[in-house]
């Protein structure tokens, strides 16, 4: 493998590649981060997969141990020792947890798998086509009005206009010499991840959750780098349905639950009631059919056979209702089953959002992709 640079005087010139070198801790590091997120941050758990690595593919040597990698995660601040008062189990030296650190760098990781790394650029915002007042230049001038802001006044086209209708020799500049470039008006999008932790999401050999949860990761530190104006929450619903927060994210598991879809579904429109901006979507990650909802009475009714008609009317319901508050909603189906394809058009056609029958593979680019498409529109 060799580097070449473009010479274009002399054509092409080859130089010896020169192999980049990584330390052994950052060398072991991304192995760490993947195994994290794979038993939602069980460090322990984690240790114990990296040494069983260690001893198939030789991780670790004489010069750089396991012990070693412990200690510099310490020292460098990405994990600590949790005291044994604080109530978690643990024999002679407390117990190894996360550092805030840690959970940003998972989500960090999250985002180079799935999106590739990119780079900052500032402040982001979802752009639209109408202009206004704004603070993203659009590249075209105007005359000045009354009533615009003089920030806008562009003043190079503007001292040019005043040396040609007044001359060079008394320069002065006029009102009807300011030139005032147009801006884009930036609209904010507001954002609920909706995750299915039913038990159905680790069933058949197929662990479908740790997909979710790095696709949810990536997300947020997708948002928080290039659009800081947006929003984003997160809920996950099984029997019932309830907020988590980003630094939850890696510790999240699958439970002993039913799907109920409309639980996620409701608490996800009363998240966007009350945002104020008026650009908002629910992207909802479900492998299965809604098989739960809850009673009046406070009791749930489940039906894990086929789909039941009371439960799928009132996914239904619930997706006329939120595109009657200009919600979309895209549904992303980690499953094929042709009956489940059938409820999943008739929901989409309900809310007249959009769905995606999806493995896991593509999971994370489709939601990029479909949240960059909906940034450009005025919902």
């Amino acid at each position: 493998m060799t580097n070449k640079d473009l010479n274009f005087q002399k054509g092409f010139t080859f130089s010896k590649h020169v192999p980049e070198e990584i330390s052994n801790f950052d060398r072991v590091f991304d192995i760490f981060k993947d195994l994290l997120t794979h038993t939602s941050g069980d460090i322990d758990e984690a240790f114990e997969w990296l040494d069983m690595l260690d001893k198939e593919y030789d991780i670790f040597n004489e010069e750089y141990t396991l012990q070693d990698f412990e200690e510099d995660l310490k020292k460098r601040g990405y994990i600590k020792e949790q005291e044994p008062e604080d109530g978690n189990s643990g024999q002679g030296k407390g117990k190894n947890i996360l550092t805030p650190k840690l959970e940003a760098a998972l989500r960090e990781y999250a985002l180079d798998q799935i999106f590739g790394k990119l780079k900052k650029n500032g402040i982001g915002n979802h752009r639209t086509t109408k202009t206004g007042i704004g603070d993203e230049r659009d590249g075209e001038n105007r005359s000045f009005q009354y009533g615009d802001d003089l920030s806008a006044v562009n003043m190079t086209e503007s001292l040019k206009n005043a040396q040609i209708n007044n001359g060079i020799s008394d320069l002065h500049l006029t009102e009807d010499d300011l030139i005032v470039e147009e801006t884009k008006h930036k609209a904010q999008m507001s954002t609920v991840l909706m995750i299915d932790i039913s038990h159905s999401m680790i069933l058949y050999g197929e662990d479908r959750i740790t997909p979710a949860k790095k696709v949810a990761m990536a997300l947020v530190e997708l948002i928080k780098r290039k659009y800081p104006k947006d929003s984003i929450d997160i809920i996950v619903f099984g029997n019932e349905a309830w907020p988590i927060k980003i630094k939850d994210l890696p510790y999240l598991k699958v439970g002993p639950y039913h799907t109920n879809t409309v639980a996620g579904l409701e608490l996800a429109m009363d998240i966007l009631r009350r945002k104020r901006n008026t650009n908002k979507q629910i992207f909802m990650i479900t492998d299965g059919k809604p098989s739960c909802i809850q009673l009046p009475t406070g009791e749930f009714y489940t039906n894990s056979y086929g789909l039941d008609e009371m439960i799928v009317n009132q996914c239904l319901n619930r997706a006329a209702q939120a595109r009657k508050l200009k919600i979309p909603i895209t549904t992303f189906m980690i499953a094929q089953d042709p009956y489940l394809r059938q409820f999943v058009e008739a929901f989409t056609a309900q809310n007249k959002g959009k769905a995606f029958l999806t493995g896991l593979s593509g999971l994370g680019q489709m939601i990029f992709e479909d949240y960059e498409k909906n940034r450009i529109k005025r919902i």
